[in-house]
């Protein structure tokens, strides 16, 4: 699964519809999946640590899915061994220090959402 991380006010739902379903996460602070009502797709996230101003958008949801390629991959532990990581792409068990990773760019929209 891939997703896009984005400030929640530069999402548009275009027709219908989602609903949350609460998740357990590692961390504690929750984690909430909005999904179509119907099918049950998963389009986005919200986590307990970013609030709703931050969503976890599904990129396989988005008109043109191909246009975004990884530039991390978390949660590897539960990866099964027969799918390949592109070379030269981060990879980490769990999550990631973002401050050490992310472009000064992504984390000032970051800093500017968050506070």
């Amino acid at each position: 699964m891939l997703n896009a991380l984005i400030e929640a006010d530069r999402v548009a739902l275009l027709s219908g519809d989602v609903e949350p379903f609460a998740v357990p996460t590692d961390s504690g602070k929750g984690h909430e999946i909005y999904r179509c009502p119907s099918c049950k797709v998963a389009v986005w996230s919200v986590y307990g640590g970013a609030g709703p101003k931050l969503r976890f958008v599904r990129v396989g949801t988005l008109d043109d899915p191909a246009a975004l390629t990884p530039d991390v991959h978390i949660y590897v532990r539960s990866k099964l061994p027969w799918i390949a990581l592109p070379e030269g792409v981060p990879a980490f068990d769990a999550y990631y220090d973002s401050r050490k990773l992310w472009p000064p760019a992504s984390l000032e929209r970051r800093r500017a959402v968050l506070g």
